[in-house]
C-alpha cells in the first residue's frame, strides 16, 4: 500500500464519520429542560453532589474481570475445533494462555486485584 492511498483512505475515513456526526445532528430529535441533564439513580431523586470522582481501582477491576470473562468465550470454539485441528489448536491455546497470564501477573504486580 503507497502512502498516497493511505492519506487518500484516512481522508475517507474523516469525511465519512464527520458526515454521520454532523447528519445525526440534524437528523436526531432533541429536548432541551433541566431534566435531561439531572443524574438518573434508578428513579430516586439524589442526595448531596451526584458527580463524585470513584477511584480508579473500580474501573482497572471491571477491566480486568471483563478480559478473563472474554477469554472464557475464546475457549469455547478452540474446545470445539481442537479434536479436527490437533496439535496447532494445542500450541494456539497455549500461546493465548501464556499471554493472558502475562497479563495476570502484570495486573498483580501493580496490586490492581487488591480491593481497598
Amino acid at each position: 500500500m503507497n502512502s498516497e492511498s493511505l492519506i487518500l483512505f484516512f481522508i475517507v475515513a474523516v469525511v465519512l464519520v464527520g458526515g454521520a456526526v454532523i447528519f445525526s445532528s440534524f437528523v436526531a430529535p432533541s429536548s432541551k429542560n433541566a431534566q435531561k441533564s439531572e443524574t438518573y439513580e434508578c428513579g430516586i431523586p439524589t442526595q448531596g453532589i451526584s458527580w463524585l470522582q470513584f477511584n480508579v481501582g473500580y474501573y482497572l477491576f471491571a477491566i480486568l474481570f471483563l478480559v478473563f470473562d472474554v477469554e472464557t468465550v475464546f475457549l469455547f470454539p478452540w474446545a470445539a475445533v481442537m479434536k479436527e485441528v490437533g496439535m496447532v489448536a494445542f500450541v494456539e491455546i497455549l500461546i493465548f494462555f501464556t499471554i493472558l497470564g502475562l497479563g495476570l501477573l502484570y495486573a498483580w504486580k501493580k496490586h490492581a486485584l487488591i480491593w481497598e
